[in-house]
C-alpha cells in the first residue's frame, strides 16, 4: 500500500465513489460517516491523509478540519477538504481552519492522486527532518528558533502573454507584509540574488503546462531546490495542475489567482518554510560537529544508536517493516597493511560515498567505527531490503577506487548482513543491530561480497 487514506463523509455513495478511486491507487482506505466517528479512527489508526467533506451530519468539514490540527499528535496529518460548488467562500473558510487544500465535485482524480502523492512527500520528508531534530534534542544539541522572522521574499512570475497583475500585486501587499515582486519569467533563475524564498507561477489562462518548465528548473537548481512553489492554473488546465504537483510544487491553486485564497496559502507555505529550514539548518550545523564522522562526514555511532531506537519505536507504532543492515569492507586490513592508511581512508570515504548516493534521504547510513556501516531503510520488507543490499554490494565491488596522487586502482567488497522487524512485533534497535550483526558473519563465513537476510523477526 502506498498510504492510509481516511475518508469522512455522511454520503455513502459519496464514500464508495472515492474509496474505489484510491483504492485502485494502492491506497488503504478507512471510511467514517461522522466527524466524532472520524476523530475516534484518527486516534486508533493514525492515517497518513483525511479528506472531509464540507457537510458533515455532526459537524462541519472546517471544524474538523481544525480539531485535528488542533491536536499535536495530529497537526501534521493533511487534510483535504471537499465541497460540491466552487466557492470563494467556501475556499477561505477551509483554508483558515487548516486545510491542506479544497477539492470540488465531481473530484478530478488526476489531480486528487497528484495532490495526495505531494502532501505524502512532503510530510514524510518534513517528518524525518523532525525525527533528526528530536535526536539532536535528546542529545543536547538543538538550538531555540529565533524569536523574529523577516520579511520573506515572494517572486510572482507569469507565464506567457503580459497581464495586468497591478491590482493582484496591490491586493497581496495589503495584506502580508513580506517582500513580494513580479519578475519575468527569464530572471527569476538568473538575475534575482538573494533568491526568492516563495515563487507563486501563473500559468495563461489560454495555455497549458507553460510553467512546468520552469517548474523543473527551479527544482533542479542549487539555488531554488527548497524554495517553496505555489503553482496557479485555471479550471480546464487540470494536466498541468497535477504535473505541477509530481514536479515538485508545494502548493496548488486551481482557480486563477483570487487574492484571498492566495494570501492564506502564501501564508502557510511561508511559515512551512521556515520551518523546515530550521530543521534543515539544525541538523547541517549541529549534527556536523558533534555527531558526524569527520573522515567520511558520515553519521557516527553516537547519533545512530539514538536515532535508529526512534526509527524502530515509529515503525512500531506505524505498523510498518524496519530494515537494519550492518556492512563491512572485506579484508580490509590488507589495504591498510600494504598500502598505507592514506589509502585505506581514501578508500572508506569512496565507499561512504557511493553508499549515500544510493540510499534515500529518509534513510539512515552511519560509521559504526573501523570500516564497518550501519544502514537502516524505514518502510522497507524483507524482499526489498535483499535486493536494494545486492546491488549496493555490487556498486562497491564493480568499480576500484582511486588512490590520489598516485593514481592507484585498489579493488574493494563488502558484506552485508540484514535484519528485518515486521509491522507485527516491537523488537528493540539493539536486538536488530545484533541479528544484521550474525547474518554479516554468515555472509563473511560464505564467501564475503555478498547481502544474506537473517531470521525475519516475528
Amino acid at each position: 500500500m502506498t498510504g492510509r487514506i481516511l475518508i469522512v463523509d455522511g454520503l455513502p455513495t459519496n464514500r464508495i465513489i472515492l474509496r474505489v478511486k484510491l483504492a485502485a491507487a494502492y491506497y488503504e482506505v478507512m471510511l467514517a460517516e461522522t466527524g466524532a466517528a472520524a476523530l475516534d479512527m484518527i486516534g486508533q489508526h493514525q492515517p497518513d491523509a483525511v479528506i472531509v467533506s464540507m457537510d458533515l451530519p455532526d459537524f462541519s468539514g472546517p471544524e474538523l478540519c481544525a480539531r485535528i490540527k488542533a491536536n499535536q499528535s495530529w497537526s501534521e496529518i493533511p487534510v483535504v477538504l471537499v465541497h460540491g460548488i466552487d466557492q470563494t467562500d467556501a475556499r477561505i473558510s477551509a483554508l483558515s481552519a487548516g486545510a491542506d487544500d479544497i477539492l470540488t465535485r465531481p473530484i478530478d482524480e488526476l489531480v486528487l492522486l497528484a495532490r495526495l502523492r505531494s502532501l505524502l512527500r512532503a510530510r514524510d520528508a518534513e517528518a524525518e527532518l523532525r525525527l533528526r531534530d528530536d535526536t539532536q534534542r535528546a542529545l543536547g544539541l538543538a538550538e531555540e528558533a529565533a524569536g523574529f522572522a523577516v520579511p520573506a521574499r515572494v517572486a510572482i512570475v507569469p507565464i506567457g502573454a503580459p497581464r495586468k497583475l497591478e491590482p493582484l500585486l496591490e491586493d497581496l501587499r495589503k495584506t502580508l507584509p513580506d517582500r513580494i515582486s513580479i519578475v519575468p519569467q527569464d530572471s527569476v533563475l538568473r538575475d534575482l540574488n538573494p533568491p526568492p524564498e516563495v515563487v507563486v507561477i501563473l500559468e495563461h489562462p489560454a495555455s497549458e503546462g507553460g510553467g512546468l518548465g520552469l517548474l523543473a528548473n527551479l527544482r533542479a537548481s542549487t539555488e531554488t531546490r527548497h524554495a517553496a512553489i505555489l503553482y496557479v492554473t485555471y479550471p480546464k488546465q487540470r494536466r498541468s495542475a497535477a504535473s505541477a504537483l509530481d514536479l515538485g510544487a508545494n502548493d496548488l491553486m486551481c482557480t486563477g489567482p483570487e487574492p484571498r485564497e492566495m494570501v492564506l496559502r502564501l501564508q502557510k507555505q511561508i511559515r512551512r518554510k521556515r520551518h523546515v529550514d530550521r530543521l534543515r539548518d539544525n541538523v547541517r550545523d549541529g549534527l556536523r560537529a558533534a555527531l558526524t564522522d569527520p573522515l567520511t562526514e558520515l553519521f557516527n555511532r553516537r547519533y545512530a544508536m539514538p536515532h535508529l531506537a526512534r526509527m524502530a519505536e515509529r515503525a512500531a507504532q506505524q505498523k510498518r517493516p524496519l530494515a537494519v543492515m550492518v556492512a563491512d569492507l572485506d579484508h580490509f586490513k590488507r589495504v591498510n597493511d600494504v598500502h598505507g592508511h592514506a589509502a585505506g581512508d581514501a578508500v572508506l570515504t569512496g565507499v561512504a560515498r557511493r553508499l549515500s548516493n544510493n540510499l534515500r534521504a529518509a534513510d539512515l547510513l552511519a560509521r559504526l567505527g573501523g570500516e564497518e556501516f550501519l544502514i537502516a531503510m524505514p518502510d522497507t520488507d524483507c524482499v526489498t531490503a535483499l535486493h536494494l543490499a545486492s546491488r549496493l554490494c555490487q556498486l562497491i565491488s564493480s568499480h576500484p577506487f582511486e588512490i590520489s596522487p598516485s593514481g592507484l586502482q585498489l579493488p574493494q567488497t563488502l558484506s552485508i548482513g540484514i535484519a528485518i522487524a515486521t509491522p507485527e512485533n516491537n523488537i528493540p534497535s539493539s536486538e536488530l543491530i545484533a541479528m544484521a550483526d550474525r547474518a554479516l558473519y554468515c555472509a563473511k563465513a560464505d564467501g564475503r561480497n555478498q547481502a544474506l537476510l537473517g531470521p525475519v523477526a516475528a
